[in-house]
């Protein structure tokens, strides 16, 4: 019986099929977005265990968030040079470990520190898992491969927010943290199993300098967008977000002279690429918002509990898994840069109308507006995601995934950000100690004002831009051969 499991091991490993691996890196993905959304419907709860302001709890999520911006344009050069599965073995064993760290904290300073070691595994987990794809997949198999690794990879945000509240309601917040061991393990096994242990042939000398400078510059600006929306501290925020600019500066500059940069910017010039992260980044700080607003607003606003805010949040989630089925459809039909514009404005209208949410609206039709925000948004990232590695050559791909997911990191964090100091401005300016519910509007109207603005970004794709991914043109050339 051993000798068959060893079997089945090696030919799991000598041809993986990207199904497979596609559903083994959305077990990593389920886990992450499930500490996520489970963690973003207690932080009230956790708020007054540790004595602070909700809203004072925003840096238990970019703290995470900060750490995978900090790490990830790392990975690249630790997975070609140590071998992908012993990498994502090892980063799923570091999640764990910060996963008990952050459930034995016994304030917030020490959660934040856990927090940033999970950070540190959640940095290597995905994007190893996403080059692994990236890697064995067909061109012409690419958005299935994208719907399969994001399917169920949605369950996670489908189940945190109810999990958070029964948790929250019934248990201890602690037990949010320790659910991730046993799925861990599972996940564990599995790489150990299927994942081939690929290693990079070019061995390119580490940016150590590089590394230092990025980390800096990200940690410095993401702290000081994060600290700006606490009281008293406008002062330490601005020499934080200084700091981060100069280094950021500085950064670039190194980047110019080094053969092998640990973020490679001219991958910029590539125009589908470049496009697609402009785009994609301006869209996500509205997406990055919603998990930190959405639980507050329904339970500081509407006076819900942490379970039943919990039940609404997981509408946005249920409306993403229910576009992956069509994702592949609408971009054949009309093409990455037709859906992209016109679904980008949908999307985005989408999340402006949760501004409007008030306690007497019925619950099903709060309940209707966020499956379809999630349906469209959803689109939105598949297609972002999809496309970004259009014009990407093999050779360059660890690099592209790399910048790419790094920059996807930092958005999601300064999402966070941006809509703790909407709402921390609003209170300001109305005079308010506790968040109101014309608070809560103003923060969702300014975080999707930023997001409308990516459809400029959004006409710029050429008209043909993924037409092999998708098979637009193939679909025209049929079409015309009809007639």
């Amino acid at each position: 019986m051993s000798d068959q499991i060893y079997q089945a091991a090696a030919i799991g490993r000598a041809k993986p099929n990207f199904r497979v691996i596609a559903m083994i890196v959305a077990s990593a993905m389920f886990m992450e977005q499930l500490d996520a959304t489970v963690l973003a419907t207690a932080l009230p709860t956790m708020a007054r265990d540790f004595g602070v302001s909700a809203p004072s709890m925003s840096i238990a999520l970019t703290s995470y968030l900060l750490s995978l911006a900090i790490f990830i344009p790392a990975r690249g050069l630790i997975a070609d040079r140590f071998g992908s599965r012993t990498v994502f073995r090892s980063a799923i064993a570091v999640f764990m470990a910060g996963s008990i760290f952050c459930a034995l904290s016994p304030n917030l300073l020490c959660l934040v520190l856990a927090r940033l070691l999970q950070g540190l595994g959640g940095a290597m987990m995905l994007p190893v898992g996403r080059l692994v794809l990236l890697r064995s997949v067909d061109r012409k198999d690419m958005v299935n491969a994208m719907s399969w690794l994001l399917v169920p990879a949605l369950i996670g945000p489908i189940l945190g927010p109810p999990v958070g509240g029964l948790i929250v309601t019934y248990l201890d917040w602690r037990w949010i943290f320790y659910i991730n061991v046993p799925i861990g393990i599972i996940g564990f096994t599995l790489v150990s199993i299927f994942i081939e242990d690929f290693k990079g042939e070019a061995k390119r000398p580490f940016d150590t300098i590089g590394f230092i400078l990025s980390g800096i510059a990200l940690g410095s600006l993401l702290f000081g967008f994060e600290s700006s929306s606490r009281p008293g501290e406008g002062a330490f925020s601005l020499f934080l977000i200084a700091v981060g600019m100069l280094f950021g500066i500085a950064y670039l500059k190194h980047a110019r002279r080094h053969p092998s940069p640990i973020m490679d910017f001219s991958l910029m010039k590539v125009p589908s690429f470049g496009t697609s992260v402009i785009a994609g980044s301006l869209t996500r700080i509205t997406q990055g918002a919603q998990p930190f607003l959405l639980p507050l607003y329904f339970q500081l606003g509407f006076g819900l509990s942490a379970a039943k805010a919990g039940q609404l949040v997981t509408a946005a989630a249920i409306g993403s898994m229910a576009m992956k089925a069509f994702a592949p459809r609408v971009l054949r039909r009309f093409g990455f840069r037709n859906a992209l514009v016109a679904n980008g404005v949908i999307a985005t209208f989408g999340y402006a109308l949760c501004a409007a949410f008030r306690p007497d609206w019925p619950l099903g039709l709060i309940f209707a507006i966020l499956v379809m925000c999630g349906f469209f948004m959803s689109f939105q990232f598949t297609a972002y995601n999809t496309v970004a590695y259009d014009e990407i050559d093999r050779d360059r791909m660890s690099s592209a995934t790399s910048f790419y997911t790094t920059f996807q990191q930092l958005m999601l964090s300064l999402g966070i950000c941006v809509g703790a100091l909407a709402l921390h401005t609003s209170m300001v300016a109305n005079g308010s100690q506790t968040p109101q519910l014309h608070d809560f509007s103003a923060a969702f109207l300014f975080v999707t004002a930023i997001s409308i603005t990516a459809t400029f970004w959004n006409l710029r794709f050429s008209r043909s831009a993924g037409a092999d991914i998708s098979g637009h043109d193939a679909g025209k050339a049929a079409h015309a051969s009809e007639h």
